[in-house]
């Protein structure tokens, strides 16, 4: 049985999620997320906040290429060119997400959690992340965490609201 998140864990991600969306809410802002290796882990987060649906409508949980391409338009030519963990395919991806649903601010993911899916350029533990601002500019980042499955999603969750959480608050 896959290990969850602890009480530690949680309660971080809910002190994160709870101070972005204060930002949001004083600035009359929207975020969405769309992702693949978390699958739907930052969606979880933001929504543990009561009145969260104030300031997130929807997000995506893209698994496959072929979801990134259908439900947030990336486009099939960066799966060739770069592949689905890259930080081309992650600014695609938050793009598309904040067209998507109409968003002020999205927080895209893609990843290799692992156990297997790792190569020698990007192993188990490679996450890209995408952040897009109001004027759709989008910050991106590639990290490598370590541990396993449920550690790597939970690692890159909490990342990828750390980063929003100062995105959002310097955006104010």
């Amino acid at each position: 049985m896959p290990r969850m998140l602890n009480d530690s864990e949680l309660d971080s991600l809910f002190q994160l999620s709870s101070r972005i969306g204060e930002s949001l809410v004083a600035g009359g802002q929207t975020i969405t997320a769309v992702e693949s290796c978390t699958a739907g882990g930052v969606a979880y987060a933001l929504t543990m906040v009561p009145g969260s649906s104030e300031w997130f409508h929807r997000s995506f949980v893209t698994y496959t290429n072929q979801a990134k391409t259908d439900l947030v338009g990336v486009p099939q030519e960066l799966f060739i060119d770069h592949g689905a963990v890259s930080l081309e395919v992650a600014t695609a991806m938050s793009r598309g997400a904040q067209k998507a649903a109409l968003s002020d601010y999205s927080i895209a993911i893609t990843g290799i959690a692992g156990p297997g899916g790792g190569s020698r350029d990007k192993p188990v533990g490679t996450v890209c992340f995408g952040w897009a601002d109001p004027d759709s500019e989008v910050s991106v980042e590639r990290m490598m965490f370590t541990g396993d499955r449920a550690s790597i999603r939970s690692q890159s969750i909490h990342h990828a609201l750390m980063r929003m959480l100062a995105i959002v608050e310097q955006g104010r």
